[in-house]
């Protein structure tokens, strides 16, 4: 890897020297927002300790994502649907994640979010911050409960990588005008296919591997760097 950039220290070089992004896009769960979706889901389970364990190893790349998904939902069987109704009221948007929305949009730009996590809560969450596209999973639920199961694809790091192509061609933005911001190891391949990858107050094994990072959790101070400036 190259020498790191890092955004948060006094000076950071501008990463789009002409023009502004047309397109960022972010994780959820520890980048968009300060918690892990799926660790309150488990709360209610009571299976937050083993969840936790298992979400730090396959976001620091030892564990493939889909397999431990799997494996974390179905400590949720069980639990009522209204479970996403609690979890939605009790998340926090990550500071300055609003800032940095703002910014895009009032350079003519998009956002969207792609995540791990789950559509019942990330979709009133985009809905709520003005975001433009959304992707993730879907928790089966038969009688008000959850089964434990997850419904359709799996948003892996490929599908991640697949929504950012899908959504830069659907607004006929060129790659190198994208931006992607995440945490965990399957965010690498999107940070690397975007014009500009921004570890995130990342996991070790994605600060090995992506050079430029914002380590301190705070997304506001990304909008400078990328040609952005608040409203």
């Amino acid at each position: 890897m190259s020498s790191t950039h890092r955004l948060d220290e006094p000076g950071a070089l501008l990463l789009f020297a002409s023009g502004a992004p047309g397109l960022v896009v972010t994780d959820v769960d520890s980048t968009l927002i300060s918690q892990e979706v799926i660790e309150e889901l488990a709360e209610a389970a009571g299976t937050r300790q083993r969840v936790a364990e298992i979400t730090s190893r396959a976001m620091n790349g030892e564990l493939d994502f889909a397999e431990s998904l799997r494996e974390r939902v179905a400590t949720l069987a069980g639990v009522s649907a209204s479970v996403f109704a609690d979890v939605l009221a009790s998340i926090t948007p990550t500071p300055g994640a609003r800032e940095l929305i703002d910014a895009v949009h009032a350079a003519g730009g998009r956002f969207g979010v792609v995540s791990g996590g789950f559509e019942e809560v990330v979709a009133p969450l985009a809905a709520s911050l003005g975001i433009d596209y959304y992707a993730a999973n879907r928790l089966e639920v038969v009688d008000g409960a959850l089964t434990g199961r997850v419904l359709g694809r799996i948003v892996t790091s490929q599908v991640k990588v697949e929504c950012l192509r899908q959504w830069a061609s659907s607004l006929g933005v060129p790659m190198e005008r994208t931006v992607a911001i995440g945490d965990g190891a399957n965010d690498i391949p999107m940070m690397n296919e975007a014009g500009v990858g921004i570890a995130f107050c990342a996991k070790p094994a994605v600060r090995e591997q992506v050079a430029v990072q914002l380590n301190v959790p705070d997304l506001s101070l990304a909008i400078a760097p990328l040609g952005l400036s608040l409203a």
